[in-house]
């Protein structure tokens, strides 16, 4: 007998072939296709709904929000099933066991780093393990969606050279240790080895993390060392991923992806018709490493993120050249300095340049939106474009946007427009998907949690494939969010719908599937802030055959599995 029967359905199995109406059957977590008259214990009609994969995330920064979250809310909620962690560098372990510090320098980089809430890392983590493989145990049997996680470099480097990681070179010795560590977590299944270079990521001291101290050499080794395990990846952050890589950056990921004979990811790709150069820059890199014996996978997202600034709390805005130190000023220096006419057009100029990337998007402040406001001054301000407000009072955009907020001492809420949301930009992503080496994905969910939003991306892209602007059609759209990043990590029999292959599934309506708005709650330990969004046409995800998610509520049920290398995933070889 059957555990559940799924009868009706247009299922759309992940392959790309054409969706066909069929009964879906569950037994021991497993799928199967039974013959008329099957007997199950439940059954539903699914008549007129979607039956899709799960969906794969392969970017996110769940590992430590699983441990107060096991939901993984709201990725699970918008259909994803499996999501990969432990990713630009950053993990939770290996902590050393003599150093109870480690912890602490911890939680503050991924506080800074990637905006996780310090109360919310220290009231709820027990941080209780040292070794890769206790922290992989300790999740264990107690989460709802499957779960994978590289091992960041930060943390090895942190573990082996203690305080000297920041700004120090590793002995041979120091480095044969850091190999040892990775391999350890390896062998009790992490997909592998996580890294950053981006000249972005600091820690809670405000210095480069770790892993930026390392030069190629290390960096080779460790690769090395990846590609003698089976099931493996790597995932690498260089300064040039926010814009165009340097010559120097693409040969390190092409050397680094070839001497592990794995493949290389990378986060994220920005598609901008305002800078057509940019793609075929990117993609060179993927175009070398096939050349040269590797394989380098660009993320992207198929949706324009939400994203929220603030002049009084650190954001993007802060990673501007020249920005970060004045918006690290106390607050009242910090509110003088912004009004200051000099001040304001040095930081324009520095946002114009060359220099600045990517950020160069953030600096039109005609176009942004203002949010939350606090203060009887900026009553009714809430929802106007700053252009309009700047026209009405006679100043220029960023001196008009300053000063409202300098009213609300800095705590205004500002949302930028998007300036790639335009035909051309649409054009350009939907020709980029095409490419081989061209992923979905690099949503962050679990970082940055009071400042954007990526988890919906999922039900956000199906909707606007479906209702939308249709850039791809229905099937490529449900490949591309779920078996394609599962052959990417070499998931072994999942992100199909197929027989004898788990049970991770996404039953929606095809007329309401969607995310709705990024509303800001508080409901993280420590009662912190994050942004949430709720799934539209979500009817059913299931992990492992087990409901997980019914009408957008969790159901409470944890039958996530903790995916391991080797025994989970299967060697992806770029040879």
């Amino acid at each position: 007998m059957l555990d559940h029967l799924i009868k009706g359905a247009t299922v759309v199995d992940g392959t790309g072939a054409p969706a066909r109406t069929a009964d879906v059957g569950i037994k021991d977590g497993r799928l199967t296709f039974p013959g008329p008259g099957a007997a199950a214990r439940t059954t539903e009609d699914a008549g007129g709904l979607v039956l899709a994969p799960g969906f794969v995330d392969p970017h996110t920064h769940y590992d430590a929000q699983l441990f107060w979250d096991p939901y993984a809310t709201p990725s699970m909620n918008h259909g994803v099933t499996t999501v990969s962690g432990g990713n630009c560098g950053f993990t939770l372990a290996p902590l050393h066991p003599d150093r109870p510090a480690d912890a602490d320098y911890t939680r503050r980089m991924m506080s800074k780093v990637e905006g996780m809430a310090l109360a919310a890392l220290e009231e709820g983590v027990d941080w209780s393990w040292s070794s890769f493989a206790e922290y992989l145990d300790a999740l264990e049997g107690r989460i709802a969606v499957n779960a994978g996680f590289m091992v960041g470099h930060c943390a090895l480097r942190r573990y082996v050279m203690g305080a000297d990681a920041v700004g120090g070179q590793p002995t041979e010795e120091q480095l044969g240790e850091m190999t040892g560590l990775l391999k350890d977590a390896m062998r009790a299944g992490a997909w592998g080895l996580s890294t950053t270079q981006s000249s972005t990521h600091s820690d809670g001291d405000g210095a480069p993390v770790a892993s930026r101290h390392a030069g190629p050499a290390e960096l080779i080794a460790l690769s090395k060392a990846v590609g003698e395990h089976e099931g493996t990846q790597i995932e690498a952050i260089v300064a040039g991923c926010l814009d165009q890589f340097s010559d120097t950056e693409i040969d390190l990921l092409v050397e680094m992806s070839a001497a592990a004979g794995r493949p290389l990811n990378w986060n994220v790709l920005t598609i901008d018709a305002a800078v057509p150069e940019r793609v075929p820059r990117q993609l060179l890199a993927s175009e070398r490493a096939r050349k040269s014996g590797g394989r380098i996978v660009a993320l992207t997202m198929p949706i324009l993120t939400p994203m929220n600034m603030s002049l009084g709390t650190f954001c993007a805005l802060n990673l501007i050249p020249g920005w970060g130190e004045i918006l690290s000023l106390p607050l009242p220096e910090r509110i003088a300095r912004l009004r200051d006419p000099a001040v304001r057009a040095e930081m324009l100029r520095r946002a114009d340049s060359r220099e600045a990337g990517v950020f160069r998007r953030l600096a039109n402040f005609g176009r942004y939106v203002i949010g939350d406001t606090y203060t009887p001054e900026n009553e009714g301000l809430t929802g106007r474009v700053v252009r309009d407000i700047a026209a009405e009072r006679g100043q220029d955009p960023f001196q008009a946007l300053v000063e409202i907020c300098a009213n609300d001492d800095l705590r205004t809420v500002l949302w930028p427009m998007p300036t790639d949301n335009d035909p051309a930009s649409w054009a350009l992503r939907a020709e980029t998907w095409s490419h081989e080496d061209v992923l979905l994905g690099g949503s962050d969910a679990g970082a940055h949690l009071d400042r954007m939003c990526g988890a919906p991306y999922t039900t956000r892209f199906l909707g606007d494939c479906l209702r939308g602007r249709k850039l791809v059609p229905l099937e490529q759209a449900v490949k591309m969010l779920s078996d394609d990043p599962a052959r990417l990590f070499g998931l072994r029999e999942r992100g199909r719908i197929a027989e004898g292959h788990h049970a991770d599934l996404v039953l929606f309506d095809p007329e309401r599937i969607d995310a709705g708005p990024a509303t800001l709650v508080h409901d993280l330990p420590g009662d912190s802030p994050r942004l949430d969004s709720r799934a539209v046409g979500i009817v059913s995800v299931r992990v492992n055959g087990v409901e997980t998610v019914r009408d957008d509520e969790v159901t409470g049920a944890i039958p996530g599995r903790v995916l391991r290398s080797g025994r989970d995933t299967r060697t992806v070889s770029t040879r």
